[in-house]
């Protein structure tokens, strides 16, 4: 016969074994969750352990998984929610914003120089002088001199005749550059030897006699931009870093690079293996880069385990922004009669990488802003399944989807293409899209959310940074309310394509997760997920609506570890 004593101890011990075996790293306890899951939408805690969500549900159930070395964090009745996933921005962008001279908030041309002239004083004559981030028709006031819309270069090469300048229009989609800059290019003026004036898939600016303005629109600002001198090791590694730190302070556990070439692939993979890298990264291949897709082709789609850098989608650049007048559309723009824009590259190059995307096993995310750029895309998609149609899981995207024809809106939906929007460029660019387009086409099919939800289609959201700060809550604001961020006008543009809360939120997480094929790891927070977590200071999903620009992110959790944490 067993000693009895022997079989409690056992048992006992088996317990304890089995008690320690349940218990949590961290525990997340008196919050107001978003679980952006139908089953369980709301919960008041959340366990975790080796990155892992353990369980999800009230305090006193998440209680029982706290053991002796659990990790208890105590929200205080703050909101969190799954990791905000920025599904469109560029990353090093956002790093050499901080680097480089900053005009996203400069009202006016002059005041554009003078912060020009501020780099200047600290350069050394012949240095290059960089900036990104001006937009003309959010300045307060134009210069007395404009052409086509733009200012000219006069008084920025005034106080620059040393040095070389470059600065990126907001947008990414134009440029402006002093005289200095244009000469060393060879845009030059009337009766230079040989001078540059038209380029295949941009336009140089000219003025009324045929003089450079400074102003070069989409593929011209190449002719200026390759002349710069290529960053060291050091400062590409600085600008990640500031990046980096930037998404975890605004709560951005996740990021699509929306167009990466090799040397930022290496770069994320150096940070990942120190343990430097904060943030899960999904790559689209930059297709102005034509040698780097021959080698990705090769080497075929690179998807990690470890979930933190992936490469398995191709970026199409198919036309320019509404800003520039660059999107390619149907019909002329409303304020500028004769013009409709263009591509940017030979629009049939959307079949044969979508063909190759499909046999390789990339996806294939196009920049589609204009009407005619998008059913171009959608076109070329649809012949490109119905040629491959043993690829039934192959959530193609159209990046921006900015404005369509009221005809190829139910498309997305029924071809399964992914609308990968940025709500914030409603609320930047409405009050001034209306004179590019028109009432009619703005109604019809600019932002129409609802519209294309309806259609079936999978909606998910970003920022376009640096083209808008890489800040989410913006954003979220723009998608519930399609206001400016100064709150106008009342009731919203067009207020019955507004998301819910509800569809903002799934936006941002479980639809971005599902843009880049793991949803079935991250974007909600449910048993086996990844514990990516947004921490807020206020309740977005009950507030006012206006209270939503003023709430903090005070917390970001990417596999279990807090990257970032508010004082």
């Amino acid at each position: 016969m067993k000693n009895p004593l022997l079989i409690i101890c056992s048992l006992m011990l088996l317990f304890s074994c089995g008690n320690q075996k349940d218990s949590a790293d961290k525990v997340f306890i008196n919050g107001i969750i978003y679980t952006v899951e139908d089953e369980q939408p709301t919960a008041e805690a959340v366990a975790i352990k080796d990155g892992m969500i353990l369980a999800v549900g009230t305090q006193a159930e998440i209680e029982a998984y706290i053991g002796k070395d659990t990790e208890t964090i105590d929200l205080h009745g703050m909101t969190m929610t799954p990791g905000l996933i920025e599904s469109h921005a560029h990353l090093m962008g956002i790093g050499y914003n901080k680097l480089d001279i900053d005009l996203m908030y400069v009202k006016s041309y002059d005041e554009l120089v003078e912060k020009v002239a501020e780099a200047v004083a600290k350069a050394e004559p012949g240095e290059w002088i960089t900036g990104r981030g001006w937009h003309q028709d959010k300045w307060i006031e134009m210069p007395d001199k404009t052409v086509s819309g733009f200012q000219t270069h006069d008084q920025l090469s005034a106080i620059t005749p040393d040095n070389p300048v470059y600065l990126a229009h907001a947008s990414g989609h134009a440029s402006f550059v002093n005289h200095k800059a244009m000469e060393l290019a060879g845009i030059t003026t009337l009766g230079s030897e040989k001078p540059i004036r038209e380029v295949e898939g941009g336009e140089v600016i000219l003025d009324e006699v045929g003089n450079p303005t400074g102003v070069l629109v989409e593929t011209a600002s190449g002719l200026v931009s390759k002349l710069i001198p290529k960053d060291t090791p050091e400062r590409a590694e600085k600008a990640l870093e500031l990046a980096l730190e930037e998404l975890a302070a605004k709560g951005i556990t996740s990021f699509h690079d929306a167009g990466g070439n090799q040397d930022l692939i290496d770069l994320l993979e150096k940070f990942q293996q120190e343990g430097r890298l904060t943030a899960r990264m999904y790559v689209m291949l930059s297709s102005r880069i034509p040698e780097l897709l021959e080698a990705w082709y090769v080497k075929g789609p690179k998807i990690d385990p470890d979930h933190m850098v992936t490469v398995r989608s191709i970026k199409l650049n198919m036309d320019g922004a509404l800003g520039p007048w660059g999107a390619w559309l149907l019909e002329d723009y409303s304020d500028k009669p004769g013009s409709r824009g263009h591509e940017t590259m030979p629009i049939e190059r959307v079949s044969t990488v979508a063909e190759k995307g499909l046999q390789l096993g990339f996806q294939v995310n196009s920049h589609a802003i204009g009407d005619r750029t998008n059913r171009e895309v959608l076109d070329r998609y649809e012949a490109a399944f119905a040629k491959y149609p043993e690829v039934t899981d192959h959530r193609f995207r159209v990046e921006h989807a900015q404005h369509l024809h009221p005809d190829d809106i139910s498309r997305f939906g029924e071809l399964g293409v992914i609308a990968a929007i940025q709500a914030i460029h409603l609320s930047s660019d409405r009050p001034w899209a209306i004179g590019r387009l028109g009432a009619k086409r703005i109604k019809d099919g600019a932002y129409v959310w609802q519209k294309l939800l309806g259609s079936g289609a999978v909606i998910s959201n970003g920022t376009d940074a640096p083209v808008e700060p890489v800040d989410a809550l913006p954003s979220f604001y723009a998608s519930v309310s399609r206001k400016t961020l100064k709150m106008t006008p009342e009731g919203g543009y067009e207020p019955d394509q507004k998301l819910t809360r509800d569809q903002a939120l799934k936006s941002y997480t479980l639809a971005g997760a599902y843009a880049e094929f793991e949803e079935d790891f991250k974007g909600s927070i449910k048993v086996g997920k990844a514990a990516d977590f947004t921490v807020f200071d206020q309740n977005i999903m009950e507030i006012p609506e206006n209270e939503i620009l003023n709430t903090k992110v005070m917390m970001t959790v990417v596999g279990g570890k807090i990257v970032f944490k508010a004082e």
